[in-house]
């Protein structure tokens, strides 16, 4: 080859190396950026930032670091009143990629921290402590104001309307700092959750976090459109949030008729699950009936009635409450009376209860819409690049 063909050759391989070295640059920055139906943040080094939820962003950042770093470092005293604790050398985030699906990511510490953002209507987003006590920062946006609302929560809401609740599971506390933010100290496997809402919170959702601060709902299902621009909507998801390390909850089969899940505790003792359901994903949500092991749950008129049952009651309730979302939908709040493992079916005003624990179909018996933890958008543009990578580094060996 002359010296003229392989300075062309070699100008042609750098050409076409560039681009594709630019577009795997975007990628991997895109990675650290979660952009779903109802939830986006990015997560910025040490912070997770602009949380938004259904386009609204009420928490400008979030931050974590162990006690004993956040102290030892000498950002804080030993004890310091908590309404002081303001800022300290936040730990590293990452976003977990193989954790990260369409309706879930998580986003580890280098505290030793989790971070679960959910991709529902309310934005659920999960702190925990994990095997050490962590401090936890909430810095608000401009225009939103924080309040004490007892010792477990603080309620923040914007000027207009926008509503969030930070709520401690477990041993801990969180307040308004002196700043007006949010701080929380979280023990060893304690959590820190936090739901938005678009308007005020009904009576109905103040009940529901009490039960969540207390332990005694340990979970919450949503079901609901997957993509808001489908017509008939029949593209549907299930997003599960665990409040309880001890509960865990399979959505097993779900179509516009019904949702089956298995419910399943280490512990005998009855707990509460929240299913909140879209109208876009079932039909006749408002008036959903509730079985347990293929037998009708009993409904409730109270969430007494519905506590009374988890402790311990005869029979499961259930209490059927609309939600003051975004979007319309019902909340479906079920006491089951004991575990281990129990077969839980929420089913829309037309099922007939035909659903048993062999999780077979109800209603009018379709189950054409299964759906599934998807990889999320942007993933298939990597694909792509990652194809074109190969592609080129084949042609430069030719």
């Amino acid at each position: 080859m002359n010296i003229k063909a392989l300075a062309a050759a070699l100008l042609l391989v750098v050409s076409a190396v560039g681009p594709a070295t630019a577009a795997a640059t975007g990628a991997t920055q895109n990675a650290k950026a979660y952009s779903e139906t109802y939830v986006a943040f990015e997560t910025k080094g040490d912070a997770i930032a602009d949380y938004s939820v259904n386009g609204e962003t009420v928490v400008d950042s979030v931050a974590v670091q162990s006690t004993s770093e956040a102290e030892s470092s000498g950002g804080l005293a030993a004890g310091a009143d908590l309404t002081a604790v303001t800022n300290f050398d936040a730990a590293g985030l990452s976003l977990e990629s193989s954790a990260t699906t369409s309706t879930h990511a998580t986003v580890t510490a280098e505290s030793g921290a989790t971070i679960e953002a959910n991709d529902n209507d309310r934005g659920i987003m999960v702190v925990s402590a994990g095997e050490s006590s962590q401090y936890v920062s909430a810095n608000l946006t401009s225009d939103a104001e924080a309040q004490q609302s007892g010792e477990s929560r603080v309620v923040v809401q914007k000027a207009d309307g926008e509503t969030g609740t930070f709520i401690v599971v477990g041993d801990g506390d969180v307040t308004v700092n002196e700043q007006g933010n949010v701080s929380a100290e979280l023990q060893q496997g304690s959590k820190l959750v936090y739901r938005q809402y678009g308007d005020e919170r009904s009576d109905s959702e103040k009940k529901q976090e009490e039960l969540i601060a207390e332990g005694t709902a340990t979970a919450e299902v949503y079901y609901q459109q997957a993509d808001s621009s489908s017509e008939d909507g029949t593209q549907r998801t299930a997003n599960v949030v665990q409040y309880g390390e001890d509960t865990t909850v399979e959505v097993t089969e779900q179509s516009k008729n019904q949702v089956n899940m298995t419910v399943e505790r280490a512990e005998s003792q009855g707990k509460v699950v929240i299913v909140s359901v879209s109208d876009a994903a079932m039909e006749n949500a408002e008036n959903a009936q509730v079985y347990v092991d293929g037998k009708a749950a009993v409904q409730a008129s109270s969430y007494s009635e519905v506590q009374s049952a988890a402790n311990g009651g005869e029979t499961s309730k259930f209490l059927v409450q609309s939600s003051s979302s975004a979007e319309a939908s019902s909340d479906v709040v079920v006491g089951i009376n004991h575990f281990s493992e129990r077969q839980m079916s929420v089913q829309s005003g037309d099922g007939d209860g035909s659903s048993g624990s062999d999780g077979g179909d109800g209603g009018d018996g379709s189950s054409d819409d299964t759906a599934t933890e998807g990889t999320g958008p942007g993933f298939g543009a990597i694909a792509a690049i990652a194809a074109f990578g190969a592609a080129l580094f084949a042609r430069t060996r030719l």
